[in-house]
């Protein structure tokens, strides 16, 4: 495991008061990031199977990565069945995973643009899987968009399948499910 420490920036536990942030952080990774690996009407859709999981916050499992007292970054893992998505997204499902038999789920990844190839996202991914790990999760699983598949086979992310959702305007928006052992 990557010990977290090493990185430069802080962390911490997200809360509540911190999602008005945290989905505008969202909001500019989408558009700024995945643009280059998305058509326009693919990037607005993105938003239907994307965001924040409050889920994550209440379970004490989202954080918020820092520099200064800034949020710069953000991501979370989750010991539920639901692999990816926002409070929006259907087909959420709340049940819990065995960490003997299932991988946990490392979601809702995002950097600020303006810190992209500056260590926050494999910093929050280190973070993540620390805490899962420390959990008795010995397989983390994620769905990877275009724009962050490279970070997580930088990582030891494997691609396990392709997927393209279908939103509920009909565009096709390409996922990749991926796997990493602790």
């Amino acid at each position: 495991m990557v010990e977290v420490d090493n990185f430069r920036y802080a962390w911490r536990q997200a809360v509540k008061a911190d999602i008005p942030v945290l989905k505008g952080i969202m909001e500019a990774s989408i558009l700024q990031l995945m643009n280059e690996f998305l058509t326009p009407n693919q990037v607005r859709a993105s938003f239907e199977v994307m965001g924040l999981d409050t889920q994550l916050i209440e379970d004490g499992t989202y954080y918020a990565i820092l520099e200064g007292d800034e949020i710069i970054g953000c991501g979370g893992w989750s010991a539920r069945q639901t692999l990816y998505g926002g409070d929006q997204t259907k087909g959420r499902d709340a049940r819990m995973l065995n960490p003997e038999t299932d991988a946990a789920r490392i979601r809702a990844m995002y950097t600020h643009p303006n810190y992209k190839r500056r260590g926050v996202g494999r910093m929050t991914l280190a973070l993540c899987e620390a805490k899962a790990h420390a959990k008795g999760f010995a397989c983390f699983e994620l769905m990877a968009t275009l724009a962050g598949k490279e970070l997580y086979q930088v990582c030891g992310y494997e691609n396990v399948e392709e997927e393209t959702v279908k939103t509920s305007a009909g565009i096709l928006v390409p996922l990749v499910k991926m796997r990493k052992w602790a």
